[in-house]
């Protein structure tokens, strides 16, 4: 037994909203993850003819539809828009509004890029293209506070829920998502919350973030082929597909839940993360570092590697990820990792950057909720380096009580986490 793992106060998942590409809301979510179609698509935000890599997963929103004031529209950037309208879904899915002591209840966001577009168009905007140093601040947004900082919607989720408790932005870069979900699950754990409205928020298809990829080439170029640009474990992948979206979470100290007899999705019962604190962009050929995440991330919920019955891939469809993965699954789940289904669900939705590890997390815990694995879309010429059971193409019926999750982000960032239905795990 792993010891420092808190006694007696367990983490549960008992609201998920989400914003993704394919749709708006669980529901639709859960239908394109399990349908295997793709929802990437060339780039339609703004005129990404210039650039090298012009695909992306954008979401169909609109936020008057979504039920957002024309004021909000305004003050709001897109990721705070996705930020309060999954949350919202999140906790009338939960039906925690007002069964939780304000001051026992939080909101905890994470976000790798913030207000990019927002600042993005604001400096266009003031700066006459960029042609100007000389910038007119006549023209500039009243809400640039707003774009500046991303506590921002963390606020404003604390305004919807008048969370009084703890209430921050966790930013990691790619592993956002993940790390800011076990921040959460500490913070309930340790007694500081019962209650926490938890998730990560990311909008950045925007000239600024498109360049930035485009001049490392970490982006696919299968400008042709949109839909199947996203290729993860497929020998044929030249790199991610730039998305967006949101995924929020009500996650509860289990007593809680029960008291008031809400529904549970999963347990969030274990989760670490790790630094190789030498590169940037550059992974280990072993996998040393996520490795060690994943092995940390079991320890704390208690579960041995035959105890998981999928892995959710990080899966970028990059070719150094995808091996280093591949080899920190073998190092840490051993023979188990040529019996576990293994999927990434970047094949259809791309890679939202720190919200991703949220939209993953809820795709998990449906998986759990309903026994169906995502596929691996455009899957079709497996990479003999990635040889594990990577479910290409088409869903998967399977008994799924115990999920592990990985991201992995520049910095050198790698993180793990583990959902599981509350009755496997003894207290």
């Amino acid at each position: 037994m792993v010891t420092g793992i808190p006694e007696g106060r367990r983490v549960v998942i008992t609201g998920i909203g989400v914003v993704a590409p394919g749709g708006i809301g669980r529901k639709q979510y859960r239908e394109l993850l399990t349908s295997g179609r793709t929802a990437t698509r060339t780039i339609s935000l703004f005129d990404a003819s210039p650039f090298r890599s012009r695909v992306a997963a954008e979401c169909d929103f609109d936020p008057l539809s979504a039920g957002l004031s024309r004021r909000q529209i305004r003050q709001w950037d897109r990721t705070t828009q996705f930020a309060v309208v999954a949350g919202k879904e999140a906790l009338e899915d939960s039906g925690i509004l007002g069964q939780s002591n304000p001051h026992r209840t939080g909101v905890m966001m994470g976000t790798a890029c913030g207000s990019t577009m927002s600042l993005d168009s604001e400096y266009a905007l003031v700066s006459d293209e960029g042609k100007s140093w000389l910038v007119d601040e006549f023209h500039g947004s009243p809400y640039l506070y707003d774009y500046f900082v991303p506590s921002s919607m963390a606020a404003e989720l604390a305004w919807i829920t008048d969370a009084q408790g703890p209430v921050g932005v966790v930013s990691t870069g790619c592993t956002s998502g993940i790390d800011v979900l076990g921040h959460a699950a500490d913070l309930i754990r340790e007694g500081h919350a019962d209650v926490i409205t938890a998730g990560a928020s990311d909008a950045a298809i925007s000239p600024i973030t498109v360049a930035c990829f485009d001049a490392i080439k970490a982006t696919s170029a299968h400008n042709d082929s949109p839909e199947t640009a996203s290729r993860p474990f497929d020998r044929t992948r030249n790199g991610f597909v730039l998305g967006e979206g949101c995924a929020v979470f009500v996650l509860e100290e289990l007593e809680h839940a029960r008291r008031r007899d809400a529904h549970v999705y999963a347990e969030l019962s274990g989760h670490a993360s790790r630094c190789n604190a030498y590169s940037m962009t550059g992974l280990s050929d072993e996998g040393l570092e996520m490795s060690d995440a994943i092995t940390a991330a079991m320890d704390m919920s208690r579960f041995n590697p035959g105890d998981i019955d999928y892995v959710n891939a990080h899966g970028s469809s990059t070719k150094q990820n995808d091996r280093h993965e591949t080899s920190a699954l073998k190092r840490s789940l051993g023979h188990h990792a040529y019996r576990t289904p293994v999927s990434s669900i970047k094949s259809m939705i791309g890679h939202s950057l720190g919200a991703i590890g949220a939209l993953e997390t809820a795709a998990c815990a449906l998986a759990v909720e309903h026994s169906v694995i995502p596929p691996t879309a455009n899957l079709h010429e497996p990479d003999p380096e990635c040889d594990l059971d990577y479910v290409p193409l088409v869903a998967r019926e399977r008994t799924v009580d115990t999920v592990l999750s990985v991201a992995s982000g520049f910095g050198g960032f790698q993180s793990a986490l583990v959902l599981n239905k509350p009755e496997r795990r003894m207290a």
